[in-house]
């Protein structure tokens, strides 16, 4: 079972993933997308989407959903990255969890682009402690990118020094 993680730490996954095609749960459950989610209660309900959807193809779940989580097949690819920020950037104010072998060095960049948590496969997590995720957290303090998260970037910090 993947560890799930939020800025605060460590928590525990009340989502069950299911297959193409499987019954849904008495809980909650993240479907696969494109896929349905008809008749469900949105609160209950969440869409895994790939890596390589167009983000517009999901907006019409946004009243639907109360949780997209993006694929991250491997560390090394960032498109994930780009769904998120343009989830938001569409309206999408649900949870939004990026689920993959992510590490902990992109846990700050992922939180930039708008998501709530990371879900990693349970042996990544052993590598890599609750420690060193929180260390990621709070150790980039300025982005190069005006981010989802409100924090302001390098550019406003040069600009605010220079008008001082």
């Amino acid at each position: 079972m993947p560890t799930l993680r939020d800025i605060n730490g460590i928590l525990e996954d009340a989502w069950t993933r299911l297959d193409e095609g499987a019954d849904a749960p008495a809980g909650p459950a993240i479907y696969p997308f494109p896929g349905d989610v008809a008749g469900n209660d949105p609160a209950l309900i969440g869409i895994h989407v790939s890596n390589d959807v167009d983000p517009e193809a999901v907006v019409p779940m946004f009243e639907r959903v109360s949780l997209i989580s993006v694929a991250f097949p491997a560390f090394t690819d960032g498109r994930g990255f780009s769904i998120a920020r343009r989830l938001r950037a569409l309206g999408y104010t649900g949870r939004l969890r990026a689920a993959g072998p992510v590490i902990a060095d992109q846990f700050r960049y992922l939180l930039e682009c708008g998501f709530d948590e990371v879900e990693v496969p349970d042996a990544l997590a052993a590598r890599q402690p609750q420690e060193q995720w929180a260390r990621a957290a709070d150790e980039v303090t300025l982005s190069y990118q005006r981010g989802y998260a409100g924090r302001s970037n390098i550019l406003e910090a040069r600009r605010a020094a220079r008008d001082v």
